[in-house]
């Protein structure tokens, strides 16, 4: 579905990402987890067009999207839900997700859409005329989530959905992930609670200092030695 190839992005004299080789297969989970300032944001955002990138490619459906505009991205059915949630803070819930459908025409098809987000996050239709900035840190999660899905991806990206969450919230939003792949949605999952990521994922990746260093089926690497040691605190 989306592969990316020898991916290389410099912050002027800073190198971010090494010769990043990634495969994300259709209708999976995959994970990317890492310790901070390891590249895995920006892995996301070059993929959205976000960052330039100074070596490599994107190939998505068997399409160069190298070079192609964000908008044109999302068009073509990739969304990103950011770190940090980024809502719109003074718009209403709903507000926030039919933003999230902005490059839709299909007004019969948003409407259920927007019926499908309510069902998975039940929480958004009680506050559905609710200012954002009034929600909980969870309740904005689900939103950024929700408004994620509103542009109907094909592979959604998700940056750090459980950071800063109490722990029972974070285990509704591993379910919500789950729900979301089997409806036929392809989840590329960037996270620090890496035995929550990788105990979902299909495949995963870690990355080291801008490098792939390890990869597999997430139940194997959950029983590597080098990643319990790192990043599961065994």
């Amino acid at each position: 579905m989306l592969k990316i190839e020898n991916l290389n992005v410099h912050y002027g004299g800073i190198h971010a990402l090494r010769g990043v080789n990634m495969h994300i297969q259709e209708g999976k989970i995959i994970s990317l987890i890492g310790a901070n300032g390891a590249g895995k944001s920006t892995t996301l955002k070059s993929i959205m067009g976000l960052v330039d990138k100074s070596a490599g490619s994107v190939i998505y459906k068997g399409e160069d999207i190298t070079k192609a505009q964000t908008i044109d991205i999302v068009k073509k059915g990739i969304s990103l839900t950011p770190e940090g949630r980024r809502v719109f803070p003074d718009l209403t819930v709903k507000e926030n997700l039919l933003l999230g459908a902005y490059l839709r025409k299909d007004k019969a098809e948003i409407k259920k859409d927007l019926e499908m987000v309510y069902g998975l996050f039940p929480r958004l239709l009680e506050r559905e005329w609710q200012i954002a900035a009034t929600l909980s840190g969870g309740e904005q999660q689900m939103l950024a989530v929700g408004r994620s899905l509103m542009s109907k991806p094909q592979l959604l990206m998700m940056d750090e959905p459980s950071l800063g969450l109490a722990p029972i919230i974070v285990k509704s939003i591993f379910e919500i992930i789950k729900e979301i792949n089997k409806n036929g949605v392809s989840v590329l999952l960037i996270e620090q609670n890496a035995k929550a990521a990788l105990e979902i994922s299909d495949y995963a990746y870690v990355l080291e200092t801008g490098t792939v260093v390890l990869e597999g089926p997430g139940k194997e690497l959950i029983t590597n030695d080098q990643v319990r040691k790192a990043y599961l605190g065994a």
